[in-house]
């Protein structure tokens, strides 16, 4: 289960949304999610979004978290917190921030995008090192993607198979190439009853922890909220399932066809 919570990472930069006449989302909105591996109920993860400022800019400060519990945590231990601060008014990242403990492999890392500079200041606290990384004002980090996506793109000028291609920053790796395939409408089930969703496809690099390029599969509400409710993943062993688990603070009303009785 090594790196399995960067799934829980991608799982919240990829919800997709249609232009609308208001915004997706308000400081306040909370999500929790319950990963499962396997048979396991793993673990539990929250997203957290309020509002705050960075040398005099506004931005929203997401707070994402996600930790084992139960059985799975005596196979292996996670503690990850994730942290984006982006504008509210432009949706750019000006700072991210990523500490882990995964099973004992631990990062501590901060990233300050510098957009005058052209360039992001990448500080790994763990070894004491610091890189500057070149990037443009389209670039995003693992959280604040998914924000900006739900607000600028227009779902109506999306048809079956198209792609949508994105540069992130997140790892002293550097800039991430992310593509993201649009596969239509379906109904779920869920815990909360049935949900129209849109589909959708991530290509990752399979190896480490993929089994296979397309082993990702995202469904998100088709309502004017656009938060994920459900993942599906075939991983390099075993595979993974997480699903919406409770919500509240969301700015539009969340669309439910029929309730679980």
């Amino acid at each position: 289960m090594k790196k399995i919570y960067i799934l829980l990472c991608i799982l919240f930069t990829l919800p997709m949304a249609g232009q609308k006449t208001y915004p997706a989302f308000k400081s306040g909105e909370w999500l929790k999610f319950r990963i499962h591996y396997g048979f396991l109920n793993a673990s539990y993860a929250t997203l957290q979004l309020s509002t705050d400022k960075i040398d005099s800019i506004p931005v929203y400060h997401v707070v994402g978290r996600g930790k084992t519990t139960g059985f799975a945590s005596i196979f292996f231990k996670v503690d990850d917190t994730y942290e984006s601060y982006f504008g509210r008014k432009d949706g750019k990242p000006y700072r991210f921030i990523r500490k882990i403990n995964e099973g004992g492999y631990t990062k501590d890392i901060e990233i300050d995008f510098h957009y005058a500079e052209d360039k992001a200041i990448l500080k790994d606290n763990k070894n004491g090192k610091e890189f500057d990384i070149p990037v443009h004002d389209d670039i995003q980090d693992l959280l604040s993607a998914s924000y900006h996506l739900r607000n600028r793109y227009k779902l109506e000028d999306f048809k079956e198979g198209q792609s949508i291609d994105m540069d992130m920053l997140f790892d002293d790796d550097g800039v991430f190439k992310f593509k993201l395939k649009f596969l239509g409408k379906e109904i779920i089930r869920t815990k909360f009853g049935k949900v129209e969703c849109l589909k959708f496809r991530p290509l990752v690099q399979s190896g480490r922890v993929f089994k296979e390029k397309e082993s990702l599969t995202l469904w998100v509400s088709n309502d004017m909220n656009k938060i994920p409710v459900r993942i599906k993943a075939d991983l390099a062993v075993g595979s993974l399932k997480a699903d919406l688990d409770g919500y509240n603070g969301l700015r539009n009303q969340f669309k439910i066809i029929m309730k679980k009785r």
